[in-house]
């Protein structure tokens, strides 16, 4: 079997991938504000229709 160490303090991206409720957190998040941000984007590009009198 392999001993533990303690090599000195654990690197900030090992804590980061550590907390799997942040991750799933920012799983959710991040894709959720990226297709909006991409949805609003599409909605102001789309051209006005012409208006016939």
């Amino acid at each position: 079997m392999h001993a533990e160490r303690n090599d000195g303090p654990v690197p900030g991206g090992q804590t980061f991938y550590d907390n799997i409720i942040l991750l799933l957190i920012l799983g959710i998040v991040v894709p959720t504000l990226v297709y909006t941000v991409w949805g609003l984007v599409e909605i102001m590009n789309v051209p006005k229709l012409p208006i016939v009198p």
